[in-house]
């Protein structure tokens, strides 16, 4: 562990975050036992009960709803909110801290019989451990340690836990804004980086639906009656794809092709399914706007393309608010002996959805862990402590914090 460098609210509450730590295993190994994949809202709803009965026992008062995704006929587990009190009313200067994580993991049923929780030295295995029960938990025990300390200068926190995030929170996002519009700060539960780093931006999402119709003809006998809608939507293909690195970070992907029902027919139609990220929403405009053009100038005589947005997730970017939230997590970290950076990342979560509200918002506040959605999933289970502790003296710092000082250190940001 860290040298501890001078005796501040982290340092403080690190002897209570080691003594936590046995039952922190013990509960980690419960929750990764139970497979709660995205499409399983059985396994997501046992960890959402054991959730609500821990946030229960803490104080919260406790909401669990079923949620819904519009368009869709697919089962969720339940979405969990939670909120607590403090001592620090918003009109004398208190603040309402939202903390997100999720339930659900992206594994199969039958996972966690397949592989179980094990320990090696340092590193624990097994589905979820990492992403995200290992920061939903952290996010528990940070909670549990300011109480214990009588640590409550806040106006609320609150407490949510979604049942799908691992597939873009369809249903629960609704609530995730919801809850955001009225907080002032966001702090993500994923785990930090490999490297400890915490994540300061990720890019915005945006799905593209690009119908291409042409038209039928027999492929034999007059093929030239036909227009090949197939033959436009390759070409459109490549002009999707030579967007990339057109405008710095954002990138273009046109990940599914469906053309066509039988060999002999000129085709009569086709789609892409695109999807578009960026660091900012600037960038997945002029993306936008690009596909556009290219689909209303097909080069292949008698098609014409339509182009729909089917799902949108707004950017993380990295702003001088989000900056000022890092600097108190430096400071903090500092205490424990951890230099901490800040990293960008490819990756979407709930922390997209909060920061869109235009709430500064820091993820990867949980342990240090990688290998996420693979067999080799791991958490170092020697940082759950000092982690803990730093996110306890991050909530305190800004339970009571009107405004903040971006960090003037300029933190090199390491995109990954």
């Amino acid at each position: 562990m860290p040298e501890i460098r001078q005796r501040g609210t982290a340092a403080l509450l690190l002897p209570d975050a080691l003594a936590l730590q046995p039952r922190y295993l013990a509960d980690l190994e419960h929750l990764v036992s139970i497979d709660s994949g995205s499409y399983s809202p059985e396994g997501v709803n046992r960890i959402a009960a054991w959730t609500v009965r821990r946030l229960t026992g803490l104080g919260f008062e406790v909401d669990r709803s079923p949620v819904t995704a519009p368009g869709r006929d697919t089962h969720f587990g339940d979405v969990v909110v939670g909120r607590l009190r403090g001592r620090l009313p918003a009109e004398q200067g208190g603040r309402r801290i939202l903390l997100a994580g999720h339930l659900d993991t992206v594994f199969d049923d039958g996972t966690a019989a397949q592989r179980p929780f094990t320990r090696n030295g340092p590193l624990a295995h097994g589905p979820g451990v990492s992403d995200d029960k290992g920061g939903l938990l952290a996010g528990l025990t940070a909670v549990e340690l300011l109480l214990r300390r009588g640590m409550t200068d806040f106006a609320e926190i609150v407490f949510l836990a979604t049942p799908d995030e691992e597939i873009g929170s369809p249903a629960s996002r609704r609530v995730t804004a919801e809850l955001a519009a009225a907080v002032d700060y966001g702090l993500g539960l994923e785990c930090a980086r490999e490297n400890g780093d915490l994540v300061i931006a990720r890019k915005g999402v945006a799905d593209f639906l690009i119908t291409v119709t042409g038209r039928a003809a027999h492929a034999g006998i007059e093929p030239e009656r036909g227009a090949n809608a197939a033959l436009a939507a390759a070409q459109l293909l490549i002009v999707c794809q030579q967007m990339n690195e057109r405008w710095g970070d954002v990138t273009v992907n046109v990940g599914v092709i469906r053309a066509g029902s039988r060999i002999n027919i000129v085709c009569p139609e086709a789609e892409l399914h695109v999807e578009v990220r960026s660091s900012t929403g600037s960038g997945v405009q002029r993306a936008r706007q690009a596909i556009e053009a290219a689909a209303a100038h097909l080069t292949v005589p008698g098609t014409t393309a339509t182009v729909r947005q089917t799902e949108a997730c707004p950017a993380m970017e990295d702003t001088p608010a989000a900056r000022a939230v890092f600097a108190h997590a430096r400071e903090a970290g500092a205490e424990l002996g951890l230099d901490l950076g800040a990293a960008a990342t490819g990756g979407v979560g709930d922390a997209n959805t909060i920061a869109g509200a235009g709430v500064p918002t820091l993820d990867g506040l949980g342990p240090v862990g990688g290998g996420d959605h693979s067999p080799q999933e791991w958490l170092d289970v020697t940082t759950v402590p000092p982690r803990v502790a730093l996110l306890a003296a991050l909530i305190t710092a800004l339970g009571s914090t009107a405004t903040a000082d971006p960090d003037t250190r300029s933190t090199p940001i390491r995109v990954i």
